[in-house]
């Protein structure tokens, strides 16, 4: 028998297993997924028995429409190969599809999953159109119906306004990448509005407006930005990151172009009920100046000096009244004083009489000539009266009453309690 090496017969099985599997459908659930830095994705691929190891090169994983996650259940078009240093076989991946679902489905929720998680929906954050916008940017493919059908309303309802045209790639593997670039340059350019759409298609020709870059770079815009892509059934992911979303291009237009004939309505309008306002205004202002002209009458000058001399008037009345009415009570007093009077003087002056007459009394009484002087006498020193306690032993004084005088000299002194 022939004696191989282990290169060897794996290389024999190699071309035996890629020789006869070189295209298998194959379906299970997803499992170890590692998304390498070259680009490559490995993962296992299991059912409920078996794991069959799987690897999904840079150029065929690029082209994947959704994310591939743990446990997802997909079918999967590849080829088996056998990895000859380990001597493990394993399934290089052309395609993958989600079990029961279409990839584009799949892709589609999962992308409006995690910009929803990520805010971009949010309603706080859309910003206002402007009511008269003034210039527009239309990204969209210069050749398509969908320009002309917006074009063509715009002509019809506002034609004061200027358009510039981003001319786009819409559809196929670079019209997203193109879209986001326009969406990006036109932003810098000061747009009051940009619309950003094409007319209807297939789920494949519409992708461009379901991809991240072109979410991204709507979310991004500091300018207003209105989806308008496809019919009134298609709803992208644009839609729904856009600060207002069209049903279809034209719409678009409706949306943000005022209509010229709705404002020559509005005008009229505007002018019925500014010349409505101005007539009540007008009387408004007259029966005003009616009631001012009769309070500025009523509170005049001359009605004013009217009204003072007449009050000056009522106060010399009412004075001359008081007047006289206290001058009759002065005069009724005065008679009474008249009357009480004389007896009033002789009560006063019987009384002083008495008075007079007590003190006369009193002073009789009380005068030292006639008091009882004996054992009284004026100490004095000097010209100056003294008091007894200020003598001392030795000291000269007068002792003085009202007929004699006597000069002394203290010969003892004591004190007495």
């Amino acid at each position: 028998m022939y004696t191989l090496s282990v290169s060897g017969l794996n290389e024999q099985i190699k071309s035996l297993l890629e020789s006869s599997f070189t295209q298998v459908l194959v379906e299970g659930e997803l499992s170890r997924i590692t998304f390498h830095n070259s680009g490559h994705i490995y993962f296992t691929l299991k059912d409920s028995s078996s794991v069959l190891s799987c690897v999904m090169f840079r150029g065929n994983a690029s082209k994947l429409k959704f994310r591939l996650e743990e446990g997802m259940k997909v079918v999967i078009n590849a080829a088996l190969t056998l990895y000859k240093p380990r001597g493990s076989y394993q399934l290089n991946c052309f395609s993958i599809e989600p079990s029961g679902q279409g990839a584009f489905a799949l892709a589609y929720e999962q992308l409006k999953q995690k910009l929803s998680d990520q805010g971009y929906f949010n309603t706080e954050i859309k910003k206002p159109l402007p009511k008269f916008p003034s210039r527009i940017a239309l990204i969209t493919s210069a050749t398509g119906a969908a320009l002309q059908d917006m074009l063509r309303v715009a002509n019809t309802r506002y034609r004061n306004i200027e358009i510039d045209v981003y001319d786009v790639l819409v559809q196929g593997d670079s019209a997203a990448h193109a879209i986001s670039n326009a969406i990006a340059l036109a932003d810098t350019k000061k747009y009051d509005i940009m619309v950003v759409g094409r007319g209807g298609g297939s789920i494949e020709d519409l992708w461009a407006f379901n991809e991240e870059i072109v979410a991204n770079a709507i979310f991004e815009a500091s300018t207003p930005v209105i989806s308008a892509v496809g019919h009134e059934i298609d709803w992208l992911i644009s839609d729904f990151v856009a600060d207002v979303r069209a049903a279809t291009p034209s719409a678009a237009m409706e949306i943000c172009l005022p209509d010229t004939n709705e404002l020559y309505q509005y005008m009229d309008s505007i002018t019925s009920q500014l010349e409505q306002t101005l007539k009540q205004k007008i009387h408004t202002a007259s029966q005003e100046l009616e009631h001012l002209k009769t309070s500025f009458i009523q509170h005049s000058v001359d009605k004013k000096l009217q009204q003072r001399e007449v009050e000056i008037k009522q106060l010399g009345e009412n004075f001359s009244q008081a007047m006289s009415f206290n001058m009759q009570g002065y005069e009724r007093e005065l008679d009474r004083f008249k009357q009480q009077l004389p007896q009033a003087v002789n009560n006063q002056l019987h009384i002083a009489q008495t008075q007079l007459d007590s003190l006369e009394k009193a002073l009789v009484s009380n005068n030292p000539k006639f008091k009882s002087k004996t054992g009284f006498a004026q100490l004095s020193q000097n010209a100056k009266v003294i008091d007894i306690s200020s003598l001392d032993v030795g000291n000269e004084f007068e002792v003085q009453s009202d007929r004699v005088l006597i000069s002394a000299k203290v010969i003892h002194k004591e004190n007495i309690r």
